[in-house]
């Protein structure tokens, strides 16, 4: 498959990773079979958005509803985002990779949060190419948070409330500092976006793949760019003013 121009190839990949719990039920496996092959698939995903030529890349990990789950399945997805992060440090340092995070990170368990923070430490001064992983993150959560933060702000005189917009506001989000998404994926073929990036995905474009997150690769990946590249971003305007015609 030929990879699309830069200019065509989105900025910020955002994807919203789903399917490991059908994945390892399709095979007659337990669901942590299904979440361990997920990880396998986050190192090759990662790997894979340098190589298309990604800037950023934000994979929705563990959302706010998720604690629900049982407690057996949150306590192994815990020891697997511990192990994973142990397991990437020297990779992300070899291919000069910055992790980030967005979500409530201090409400996560103290082995984790001690890899996470060790880890952004160690990677921050690499600008090339972004992984954000969205840890105990939930869109109407940040929303709320960034509310109060910001009114925080105007009480204490920093911020004229007569004057907010949104690149105000913005800052007071989880992904303050950060693009926002171009292009937002969802594999296992759901078609809702679960609390992900509501605010930030405003103009961003969707793609929605049948195949499993743990079978998701380079060449889906490579394919989701593709339908990007083909799709025309208006942002309101009409198709005239986005390619005006060329006159003689």
């Amino acid at each position: 498959m030929s990879l699309p121009s830069p200019e065509n190839t989105p900025s910020h990949v955002a994807i919203i990773m789903d399917g490991n719990g059908r994945w390892a039920r399709q095979r007659g496996l337990p669901r942590i079979e299904g979440h361990r092959r997920g990880v396998e698939t986050v190192r090759a995903v990662t790997d894979a958005g340098r190589e298309l030529g990604l800037r950023t890349l934000t994979l929705y990990a563990f959302s706010v509803e998720n604690w629900k789950r049982p407690q057996d399945e949150v306590g192994a997805l815990m020891g697997l985002l511990e192990y994973y992060l142990q397991k990437e440090l020297g990779t992300f340092i070899k291919n000069r990779i910055r992790l980030r995070t967005i979500g409530r990170t201090d409400q996560l368990p103290a082995g984790v949060q001690k890899h996470l923070n060790h880890t952004i430490a160690e990677t921050a001064h690499f600008t090339d190419y972004t992984l954000v992983l969205a840890l105990n993150y939930g869109a109407r959560t940040e929303v709320a948070d960034a509310a109060r933060a910001y009114a925080a702000a105007v009480a204490a005189g920093q911020v004229e409330p007569n004057a907010t917009s949104w690149e105000t506001f913005s800052r007071y989000l989880y992904t303050a500092g950060l693009p926002d998404p171009d292009l937002i994926i969802r594999t296992s073929g759901e078609t809702r976006i679960s609390n992900f990036l509501l605010l930030q995905g405003a103009y961003a474009e969707f793609v929605f793949t049948p195949v499993l997150w743990p079978d998701f690769g380079k060449a889906d990946l490579a394919a989701a760019i593709a339908e990007y590249a083909r799709r025309e971003r208006r942002y309101g305007l009409t198709s005239e003013q986005v390619k005006p015609k060329v006159t003689a």
